[in-house]
């Protein structure tokens, strides 16, 4: 098994439907959870030439969860299954 890395992306104000939704979602997926992860609040972009507020909105990465799969592909359709507001990422986390 391999190490994904979903990220979130997009922020509504939630509703008692969308928790439940991924309430439903979290047990769907189950063990393949290595870290369910956090939402995410408020954030800022430090580059060489300063910082800037980020802010929560539809563009916005709004949390993370870490799961094993096979492969990318399995990866990508267990995102699939997910409540999501924008758009999720997926990343294979590499060993170093």
């Amino acid at each position: 098994m391999k190490k994904f890395i979903l990220l979130y992306y997009g922020f509504v104000t939630p509703t008692k439907e969308i928790g439940e939704a991924w309430g439903k979602w979290f047990e769907s997926v189950g063990d393949k959870f290595v870290d369910t992860g956090s939402p995410f609040g408020y954030g800022r972009e430090i580059t060489k030439t300063g910082t800037k507020e980020l802010t929560l909105d539809r563009d916005a990465i709004t949390g993370y969860s870490i799961i094993n799969a096979e492969n990318i592909d399995e990866a990508e359709s267990i995102a699939k299954t997910n409540p999501m507001i924008t758009s999720i990422r997926v990343y294979e986390a590499d060993s170093m």
